[in-house]
């Protein structure tokens, strides 16, 4: 969990940063990630849509430090070396969801049986946070599997300083035998640009589009 400190005074962001900051100005973006492969590649091996897009999510923000810049628990700016998943799991008896975190991996296959641990023993607590202690380098990542989207924002009244992208995805769509799912990005514009929204999406596409190397 090791953490790099900015420079701020030396920083080629430092403009963005402290006129983006003081604005408190954050910007989110919706796209439909075709994935189609993703689908056939999941089928062929009895695999879940959820685990993978967490794993593809992950990959991407520990690709980027823009992905993984925020402030620390003591008020310090930096990014950390490795973001960990923290991701919603659904409970089907009070219609509550609990929030849960898996630990480092390298591979998919590592990372769907932690997955799959967790979801195992810790749905169904009634708690929204009962896996503790929550680590600080986390990401946060959903999904809204009952219904499609065209735009979402989620919105956190924090004094502006979160920096860090929050993932949201959605029910997926079949359309004339192509598999569609909507995806929602939120960044804080003080580390992210509509560049950095570009990038990550068109990640999150390749990835679908080349499931089969890392499934």
């Amino acid at each position: 969990m090791k953490f790099y400190l900015i420079d701020r005074e030396n920083w080629q962001r430092k403009e963005y940063f402290e006129h983006y900051l003081q604005q408190q100005t954050s910007f989110s973006i919706t796209n439909e990630i075709n994935i189609t492969v993703l689908m056939e590649n999941l089928k062929k091996k009895n695999l879940k849509l959820y685990p993978a897009f967490i794993f593809m999510i992950t990959k991407i923000v520990n690709a980027y430090q823009e992905f993984r810049t925020n402030f620390n628990a003591e008020g310090q700016l930096g990014y950390w070396e490795e973001m960990l998943p923290s991701y919603t799991i659904f409970d089907k008896q009070s219609c509550t969801f609990s929030c849960v975190w898996t630990s480092n991996f390298t591979t998919f296959t590592e990372f769907h049986t932690q997955y799959e641990q967790d979801v195992e023993t810790y749905n169904g607590i009634g708690r929204m946070f009962p896996k503790m202690p929550i680590p600080e380098n986390n990401i946060p990542i959903s999904m809204i599997p009952w219904c499609s989207f065209t735009g979402f924002n989620l919105n956190i009244h924090n004094g502006g300083d979160y920096l860090l992208p929050i993932i949201t995805g959605a029910q997926y769509t079949s359309i004339n035998g192509e598999y569609r799912l909507p995806i929602s990005l939120q960044f804080h514009h003080a580390v992210c640009d509509g560049y950095h929204a570009g990038i990550f999406m068109n990640e999150l596409q390749r990835l679908a589009d080349n499931s089969e190397e890392w499934l």
